[in-house]
């Protein structure tokens, strides 16, 4: 009997690829599934003997065997104006699809800054999906515990209320706000100002803690800070504060920590109308290391997340949980000082 695919013949199984390749069922279904850990010699012998079978896995009996939909949610708790515009974003898909791309999980996207009629939550729930990822979540986003609560989930950052049992993958942004700080003291400013992210998410708040610190231990008070949002919108508004504050005879700050690329955008836009000088004047240094870091005038000096990494983390951390097995609940990713004109 032929165990070729095609019409009228039998398709292959998984344990007819193993016979053939001289591997084991195991071995198999982790190379099917995208795992990591086969030899490059097993890897070799299981493709050889797909092709040579023409196997094709048979994604509908093994859900219904596993109780699995090989579907996986991204939800971001952001307006999608938020979301389509910041390049973090974009990066973190990016990851996420690389990994999936590995396994036989596709990626279902939800954007949505509140649920107030349960509607991601109810679908979550419902079996639709293995595991979620989340990621930019606010202290106010209450149905996120509502989700963690269905389905295992990880966190693209520190969750806003972290619990004993939380999975997540973040950035160390005490020490990015720490850097990019010193890196200004070194540099002989000494009235550092900083706009800030917003302070109800981990994020805006550990960048502000490295930033404080950094002064703390150089005997430096603080310049102005003004709150932003993440947004170039944000960081103009702010720095149009700052500047409001100084006409009123407030010291302007020498340099400013601006905690993200698409806010110092803004900073940089409010200056340059206001013919202040970008480093002579003040001095800017952002956060992300995005695109948006290297399409100003000038290059912003930065502070470089990995936020391809990051996502890759975060879908590599939610399939080990899916496949049984005891992944890091923590997983800290560095962040690195980028040196540009802008500071």
């Amino acid at each position: 009997m032929s165990v070729d695919a095609g019409v009228g013949r039998v398709p292959a199984t998984l344990e007819q690829v193993a016979a053939r390749a001289g591997v084991s069922r195991s071995t198999v279904s982790r190379v099917v599934n995208g795992g990591d850990r086969v030899s490059p010699e097993a890897l070799e012998s299981v493709k050889r003997a797909i092709s040579e079978l023409n196997y094709v896995p048979n994604r509908a009996a093994r859900s219904l065997a596993s109780r699995q939909t090989q579907a996986i949610a991204l939800v971001v708790p952001e307006d999608t104006t938020r979301f389509f515009g910041d390049p973090f974003f974009a990066a973190i898909v990016s990851g996420i699809n690389q990994r999936l791309s590995r396994s036989e999980h596709m990626l279902n996207l939800i954007v949505a800054s509140d649920d107030p009629g349960d509607k991601a939550t109810t679908f979550l729930a419902g079996g639709n999906v293995d595991g979620a990822l989340v990621v930019s979540h606010h202290t106010s986003d209450t149905y996120i515990d509502r989700i963690s609560a269905s389905v295992p989930v990880v966190f693209g950052g520190r969750p806003a209320r972290e619990r004993p049992d939380d999975y997540f993958v973040d950035v160390d942004n005490v020490a990015g706000g720490r850097v990019a700080t010193e890196y200004l003291l070194s540099r002989g400013h000494r009235r550092i100002g900083m706009i800030t992210g917003p302070l109800d998410m981990p994020a805006g708040i550990d960048r502000l803690t490295g930033f404080r610190d950094a002064l703390a231990e150089g005997g430096i008070e603080p310049g102005p800070v003004g709150d932003g949002d993440f947004t170039a919108r944000g960081g103009a508004a702010a720095m149009r504060e700052i500047l409001d504050r100084a006409a009123a005879g407030e010291p302007l700050p020498d340099a400013l920590f601006v905690a993200s690329d698409l806010m110092a955008r803004g900073v940089l836009e409010v200056l340059a109308r206001a013919g202040k000088r970008v480093p002579r004047d003040i001095a800017i240094i952002g956060f992300d290391d995005s695109p948006v870091a290297t399409s100003v005038t000038p290059a912003l000096t930065t502070i470089r997340q990995p936020s391809l990494e990051q996502g890759e983390a975060m879908a590599d951390v939610l399939l080990a949980r899916l496949a049984g097995l005891d992944p890091p609940r923590v997983t800290i990713l560095p962040a690195e000082l980028v040196v540009r004109q802008s500071a």
